[in-house]
């Protein structure tokens, strides 16, 4: 057992996860003097037209502010999704909304898109360009936005509207551009997942973006694993059909099947997706669906349960041109990241 791995299950087990996580991030943030200047491990990856220092990504969720993109790169991470990102600021849903399950290596979150807007967030990426030296190099930056809570999600003007505001403050300082319509968080988000909803929002996304770039912003679209195998095709077709970039497979799930948690505890916490190794599973079958259908030329990018080297390796074999995690690293520490990626380049 590492060292880390026995301060975490004998001692931060026992702390707030959302506290803890505050904590943590805040040590990471105040290394970055040091972590910046670091070369990123393992080989480099072509894809959506750009260079990725390494196939591993932090997934959306732990920067949801973009205050730590480039410590968060020191520690390994070839590209950083920050968000979920809204058109306007919200606090989220109340707390408690933040669990770990430790028998399963899992966490079950309800955290409600919780984040300062898009406008601050323009507004803090736009100040970290102006800080960069001319030498330094950061992560590749992915912005994931979603929907506003107070936005009805059956009105799909309105719907539309609200991603376009944060396609227009966003895009510009994003290296690619994610729609997440597959948190189960915000209510009624799902719905969106429906291609009748869908290819109409991404579609004014992708017309809003252009708008307010001169480069190209590839656009991805985030799906749950709780699609039914039909669906997943579906939104694959009309990925295609529609000249999307890319599809990230997979967000968290609402399904409690297989758990070793207790179902006394499952009850106390409630409701909210599951991340980690639950998942890994499904995320492994939706990427391979995926993949089969697309094709080699669409970028898909594996995220779900990949904790280990192995984990890494399978998943890039079963297709996926870069990877995610987020659950292992709150699991296995800050070295994760770098041992992931130097394991898979060997």
């Amino acid at each position: 057992m590492g060292a880390y791995r026995f301060l975490f299950d004998q001692f931060l087990v026992r702390s707030d996860p959302e506290k803890a996580h505050h904590q943590a991030f805040a040590a990471i943030r105040a290394a970055r003097p040091v972590l910046a200047r670091r070369s990123f491990p393992g080989e480099p990856v072509q894809a959506l037209g750009l260079t990725f220092p390494n196939a591993l990504g932090l997934a959306a969720g732990f920067d949801k502010n973009a205050v730590g993109i480039d410590a968060l790169g020191g520690l390994g991470f070839g590209h950083v999704e920050i968000g979920t990102v809204t058109g306007e600021a919200q606090p989220g849903n109340p707390q408690p909304r933040l669990f770990r399950l430790v028998n399963d290596r899992a966490v079950v979150n309800r955290m409600g898109f919780n984040n300062d807007g898009a406008e601050v967030v323009a507004a803090r990426l736009k100040a970290r360009l102006d800080k960069r030296g001319s030498g330094e190099l950061g992560p590749v930056l992915g912005i994931n936005i979603g929907k506003t809570k107070v936005v009805p999600e059956d009105d799909q003007a309105a719907v539309e509207a609200d991603y376009g505001t944060s396609t227009r403050l966003l895009a510009p300082y994003a290296d690619y551009l994610v729609v997440n319509v597959s948190s189960p968080n915000t209510p009624g988000l799902r719905s969106l997942q429906a291609v009748e909803r869908l290819q109409p929002l991404l579609e004014h996304v992708r017309r809003t973006a252009d708008e307010v770039t001169t480069a190209r912003v590839p656009l991805l679209v985030k799906i749950a694993p709780d699609l039914a195998d039909e669906d997943v095709l579906a939104v694959a077709d009309m990925a295609k059909e529609i000249g999307l970039d890319g599809i990230i497979a997979t967000n968290t799930t609402i399904s409690r099947a297989g758990l070793r948690a207790h179902p006394d505890e499952l009850e106390e916490i409630g409701a909210g997706g599951i991340s980690g190794a639950p998942v890994k599973a499904r995320a492994l079958e939706v990427l391979r669906m995926l993949r089969a259908r697309v094709g080699d030329e669409m970028t898909l990018i594996g995220v779900g349960g990949i904790s280990t080297v192995q984990d890494a390796i399978e998943r890039l074999d079963a297709g996926a041109d870069l990877l995610q995690g987020y659950t292992a690293f709150i699991y296995e520490g800050p070295l994760w990241p770098a041992r992931i990626t130097k394991g898979v380049a060997r």
